[in-house]
């Protein structure tokens, strides 16, 4: 006799679900590479080779005893190394053949810029619009290096550190896209948007770059420019810190979660 019973399948599990259970616990690392072989997302059958995997894809675990944990949970956030990131490219999409033309970035930790990392990249074309806003030529990029080794220098500089940009979707994206075209692996840092942050910290009218470089007096020339403009993102991220409640949001992922919440400044406010 057939049955009447619909199977129901079971939810994909991701490696999002493993990372949201970080946020509130630590897990057993035997338990973790057992959640590792059901996800849905992971590379390898091995679970050990996915675990090796995301540390250096930026996912920033460690080990305390035999479970594993989140760092960012439990560290403060004067003691964690920000990599504040910026790029220009030459087009909206890696997927549609566009690529970064300049990366740029600084690491900011407790009041310091500690490190820097800046690179032009080789490209064949860049459209005249771009060069406009850039002023970035062909001529400037005939003796940079190509893409690959630049990614590849970025993501030893970047090693862990948590990821902040001026729009962190596009910058973000792009990036770990680009990775992937090259088989680099891809971003898993954790990451912060510094317009989300500066909404939630910063009484403004607008939001994007030029509007608050002005609005806080920053004084840094070559707007458009990878290094510049990541070095006045750390300005406002810094202002942003300064604007906190530091005896509310203590922990780097407090700050992440903070970010993303509804206490907005003033919701009827665009972004950008």
């Amino acid at each position: 006799m057939k049955s009447n019973r619909r199977i129901i399948p079971k939810p994909s599990f991701k490696l999002q679900n493993i990372i949201q259970r970080l946020k509130i616990e630590p897990i057993l690392y035997t338990e973790f590479l057992d959640l590792l072989e059901k996800a849905t997302d992971s590379m390898y059958e091995n679970s050990e080779l996915e675990f090796e995997l995301l540390l250096s894809n930026g996912l920033p675990l460690e080990f305390d005893g035999d479970f594993v944990f989140l760092k960012t949970k439990n560290t403060l956030i004067e003691d964690q190394t920000f990599c504040i990131v910026d790029i220009e490219t030459n087009g909206g999409s890696v997927k549609k053949g566009f690529q970064i033309i300049e990366l740029g970035a600084v690491k900011y930790k407790n009041g310091q810029i500690v490190d820097k990392f800046q690179s032009l990249v080789y490209a064949k074309e860049i459209p005249p619009y771009v060069q406009e806003v850039t002023k970035i030529t062909p001529k400037m990029l005939e003796d940079a290096p190509r893409l690959e080794n630049v990614l590849k220098d970025f993501k030893l500089f970047l090693e862990d550190d948590v990821f902040i940009a001026h729009d962190i979707k596009f910058d973000y994206t792009f990036i770990s896209e680009s990775l992937e075209k090259y088989n680099l692996g891809k971003l898993l840092n954790r990451k912060i948007c510094s317009i989300d942050l500066a909404r939630r910290t910063i009484e403004s009218e607008r939001y994007g770059l030029s509007f608050l470089k002005e609005l806080l007096n920053i004084e840094i020339e070559n707007h458009h420019r990878a290094y510049y403009d990541a070095l006045t993102t750390a300005i406002i991220f810094e202002k942003s810190l300064q604007n906190l409640d530091s005896n509310k949001i203590k922990t780097v992922e407090e700050l992440i979660t903070f970010s993303k919440s509804d206490n907005v400044i003033n919701s009827t406010l665009k972004k950008a």
